[in-house]
């Protein structure tokens, strides 16, 4: 029987801050993860106190935050925007540890194939930066998986020579997006995960991941608009969820599957969905 902690993403309910976590603790799951970036939520807008209330308030719903949600959208491929981007992205892991998480996602951009591509070079030094401030507070910022192989951000990650910037293992990304295997991708950047989302989807057609997280401008007429992929209910899309779990299991990863719903009408019908799913499948192996 696999066990791991089931959290949801708190806005995946589409509900107010505390109507969210309530509905977060009756579903039965053990943790969230909230974003950070703007709004109510955003670190510039909680004073100490004002974390202090926050965190016991999901405490004493019998909650953790698993992670916060730290992606500010632009990815980190621009030097020039880079200082202000670092600057911002340390505040919210500031905020992460006096929620009592020592986890921040993120989407970094797209990594280049080529090392000697301008981009990665900057996309490196922004992350030597994040990681020697992640390591001084014993906290990770997890780039989520989706828009290179995973192979390529292993070796990004390894040029670091920090788990300071680790992995957040989103196998939907890999599959709608690239079309990847997100069980080899478990095995490639083992040492690096310490966190996962659980969403499903099918790729419809080939993509240019640099036009879906739009990190080169502009993007072709003739790229815009389209459907390259859909999201799904859990078990209904391209995820092999057993073998999936049976993987992050051997690993020895022992974190959260943090369930995201970013599309559907019902989306608390959505997550119970998610959340009975995950039990079945870790029930039955």
């Amino acid at each position: 029987m696999f066990r791991f902690p089931i959290g949801v993403i708190l806005e995946s309910f589409r509900l107010e801050r505390s109507a969210a976590i309530s509905a977060a603790a009756e579903l039965g799951a053990a943790g969230i993860q909230m974003y950070a970036t703007l709004g109510e939520n955003a670190p510039e807008n909680l004073t100490a106190g004002d974390r202090r209330a926050l965190r016991r308030e999901v405490e004493d719903a019998g909650l953790v935050f698993s992670a916060l949600c730290g992606d500010l959208g632009q990815g980190f491929g621009d030097a020039e925007k880079n200082s202000l981007l670092i600057e911002k992205s340390k505040r919210i892991l500031d905020l992460a540890n006096d929620l009592g998480t020592n986890i921040i996602t993120t989407h970094i951009g797209v990594v280049p194939e080529d090392p000697e591509h301008p981009r990665y070079q900057i996309m490196q030094e922004a992350c030597f930066k994040l990681a020697d401030y992640a390591k001084s507070h014993g906290s990770h910022f997890a780039v989520e998986t989706g828009p290179e192989p995973a192979g390529r951000l292993r070796a990004f990650l390894d040029s670091l020579g920090s788990d300071g910037v680790a992995v957040n293992l989103d196998p939907a990304n890999l599959r709608m997006v690239i079309g990847e295997d997100p069980v080899e991708s478990v095995r490639l950047l083992a040492p690096y995960i310490v966190h996962t989302h659980v969403k499903d989807g099918v790729k419809l057609k080939e993509s240019n991941p640099e036009y879906v997280y739009r990190v080169v401008h502009p993007i072709p007429e003739e790229c815009r608009n389209q459907r390259y992929f859909e999201e799904v209910p859990l078990g209904m899309g391209a995820v092999p969820f057993p073998a999936y779990l049976k993987e992050l299991e051997a690993i020895g990863y022992r974190g959260f599957l943090t369930i995201e719903r970013e599309v559907g009408d019902n989306p608390i019908a959505d997550i119970r969905t998610a959340f009975d799913y995950l039990k079945k499948v870790m029930a039955d192996n």
